[in-house]
C-alpha cells in the first residue's frame, strides 16, 4: 500500500502512533540528562486538513475529530492530555492544521534535547524546513531514511527515540524495516526505537515480530488498534513496535488503547497489547 501523510494526517493510526510517541517522549524528558530524537520518514511536519489530499478522504473526522470531543475515563484522559494539548492550537486554527510527529517531539523537547529528522520527498522536505528549521534544536536532512538510520546512531546523547514511519510504497517494505531494525539494534542496543506500520497482511506483521525476537532485542511490546470491520478495504488496523519501550508502557498501554478502541470505533473494534520479547 502507499500510506502518504498528506492524506491520512489526523486519523485513527495517527492518533494511536502520536499518543503513544508523546508518552515515550515524556518518559525520557522524566530524566533531566539529554536524549535526541530522530525520526526517518519525517514528512511535512504540519498538515492542513482543508486541503484537497486531507478533504479527499476526511480521515481525521473519524480520528482525531472523534477523539477531541470523547468523554474519555480519568486515567485514560490523565494520559493522553498531553498529547490534546500539543494538538488542540492545530486544531482550533484557522485553516484548521494537524502536527506531525516532528511537530509533536518539538513541543515535547527541552532546551537540552535536539532531534534529527530525516526526509527524501523535495516537497516534503521543504514543507519541513518552512516549519521546523528555524528551531536550533532540530537538524533536517534531505536524504533516505534508511540511509539516515545508519548514519545517526548511536547518538551523542546516548539516551533517545528514533521513530520510523515510512510510506509503505515498497511492496517489500517489511523486510527492509527488519534488515534496518536488526541493524539498528546492533549499533544502539540501549536506544528506544518506535515502528509504525498498517495491518493489511498480518503474516508481515508476525515475520517483522519474529525477526526482531530472533535478532536478539530484549524487549519489545507490540500495539495495535482497530476501529472498524474487516472487509478488505481501507485501513482499519493498525500497529506499533516498540524496541526497549520504557517501564510502565504497557501498563499505560492497558488504559489507552482500550478507550481509543470505544472512541473512535465504527462497529466491530479491538486492540492488542502483546510482550514479543521481555527482558
Amino acid at each position: 500500500m502507499n500510506y502518504r501523510h498528506e492524506f491520512h494526517a489526523g486519523n485513527f493510526a495517527d492518533v494511536l502512533k502520536h499518543i503513544i510517541l508523546t508518552r515515550i517522549l515524556l518518559h525520557l524528558a522524566a530524566k533531566p540528562a539529554p536524549f535526541r530524537y530522530i525520526e526517518t520518514h519525517a514528512g511535512s511536519g504540519i498538515y492542513d486538513l482543508s486541503a484537497p489530499e486531507a478533504e479527499k478522504t476526511a480521515e481525521w473526522r473519524g480520528g482525531i475529530g472523534r477523539l477531541a470531543a470523547a468523554e474519555l475515563p480519568p486515567e485514560a484522559q490523565a494520559l493522553i492530555a498531553p498529547y490534546l494539548n500539543v494538538v488542540a492550537p492545530f486544531l482550533d486554527a484557522k485553516p484548521r492544521r494537524y502536527p506531525g510527529s516532528p511537530e509533536i517531539a518539538r513541543a515535547l523537547l527541552r532546551r537540552q534535547d535536539r532531534m534529527i529528522l530525516c526526509e527524501l520527498h523535495l516537497r516534503a522536505f521543504q514543507d519541513l524546513r518552512a516549519h521546523l528549521g528555524a528551531d536550533r534544536r532540530a537538524k533536517l536532512i534531505e536524504i533516505d531514511g534508511y540511509v539516515g538510520l545508519k548514519a545517526f546512531i548511536p547518538p551523542v546523547e546516548r539516551r533517545g527515540l528514533v521513530l520510523i514511519d515510512p510510506p509503505f510504497e515498497d511492496a517489500e517494505e517489511f523486510l527492509k524495516l527488519a534488515k534496518a531494525l536488526e541493524g539498528a539494534q546492533r549499533k544502539w542496543a540501549t536506544g528506544i526505537f518506535l515502528l509504525w506500520y498498517p495491518v493489511k497482511d498480518k503474516g508481515q506483521v508476525d515475520a517483522l515480530a519474529r525477526t526482531l525476537a530472533e535478532a536478539g532485542a530484549k524487549s519489545l511490546l507490540r500495539l495495535e488498534l482497530q476501529v472498524a470491520p474487516d472487509t478488505g478495504s481501507g485501513l482499519v488496523r493498525t500497529g506499533l513496535i516498540i524496541v526497549n519501550p520504557p517501564y510502565r508502557l504497557d501498563a499505560e498501554a492497558e488504559i489507552i488503547l482500550p478507550s481509543l478502541s470505544q472512541s473512535l470505533a465504527k462497529g466491530a473494534s479491538g486492540h492488542l497489547i502483546e510482550w514479543i520479547a521481555k527482558s
